[in-house]
């Protein structure tokens, strides 16, 4: 059976009860009050982070996976990610599914709480760690709900959407001061751009549909994704950041894909499968230094 297919519909459902417990409407009235508090404050922009980072890991906060089960049942958010912040990630990217990876939307707000109390040092990001909603994202209802609850940036997953849903999810984010990254697996979702342009552009090296993965994936599409940006005739400035999602295990193949035009690379299961996932992000930039 195909996986997405099936998370798709159950998140259909989950919505659907998720605003029977707080209507939209007051969901966007909660959202613009936390804007309104916010004030002249911009959220933190992960594209920027990225491109300044010396790493460009967005370091993965996940639980369980439909192919793996339980990686880390009892993980902390806050714990496992203010490690991430100080073991030098330019981002984090926080599960917020429950059923199927074992994560909540209060994750990412209680971890953003958590951040503001580390001072900025060195590598570490702090308060001013970019955070990711890694969500299935089918609705605008789903933006106010990251907004609200503290993230900075979302995914939008084209196998998700229809072209034009893309486009519309896409100005809702930016409105509401959302970065979002367009995943893409297959080439000719890049027509997806022609709707509207991502701060960053992602390709998964994990099938949406088996789950099964394969870094190669990032070297085959990486030539056809920096025509696809090439062709809209945006500034340098303008254009989406490549991102690769999933697979990387070797900090070798980093260096690897930094070569082909990526600059961010986002790690879950390599850090997350171990007791201290902080510490294996910190073993892993030491190698990648070395």
């Amino acid at each position: 059976m195909d996986i997405l297919f099936e998370i798709v519909e159950n998140k259909r459902i989950e919505l659907a009860q998720a605003v029977n417990e707080m209507p939209l409407e007051v969901l966007k009235k909660l959202t613009l009050q936390r804007i309104a508090q916010d004030g002249k404050a911009k959220l933190r922009s992960m594209k920027q982070s990225l491109l300044k980072s010396p790493t460009g890991i967005i370091a993965e906060f996940k639980r369980k996976s439909p192919s793996k089960g339980w990686i880390h049942a009892d993980a902390d958010p806050v714990q496992v990610v203010t490690q991430y912040a100080k073991g030098g990630a330019a981002a984090s990217s926080i599960l917020t599914d429950e059923k199927y990876f074992g994560g909540r939307l209060e994750f990412i707000q209680r971890v953003r709480q958590a951040l503001t109390a580390i001072p900025e040092e060195g590598s570490c990001r702090g308060k001013n760690l970019p955070l990711l909603r890694k969500e299935f994202i089918i609705d605008e209802y789903q933006l106010y709900e990251a907004r609200l609850a503290g993230a900075d940036a979302v995914l939008l997953i084209a196998a998700d959407l229809h072209e034009a849903q893309y486009g519309e999810l896409l100005k809702t984010a930016h409105s509401l001061g959302l970065e979002v990254l367009l995943e893409v697996h297959d080439p000719s979702e890049l027509s997806y751009l022609q709707s509207g342009v991502p701060d960053m552009l992602g390709v998964n090296n994990r099938s949406l549909g088996t789950f099964c993965t394969d870094v190669q994936h990032s070297f085959d599409i990486a030539a056809q994704m920096q025509r696809a940006i090439r062709s809209l005739g945006l500034l340098e400035s303008d254009a989406p950041v490549l991102i690769s999602e999933s697979g990387i295990g070797n900090p070798s193949v980093v260096k690897l894909l930094r070569e082909k035009g990526f600059c961010g690379f986002l790690i879950g299961e390599c850090f997350m499968k171990d007791e201290d996932p902080g510490e294996s992000l910190k073993d892993f930039i030491r190698e990648m230094n070395a």
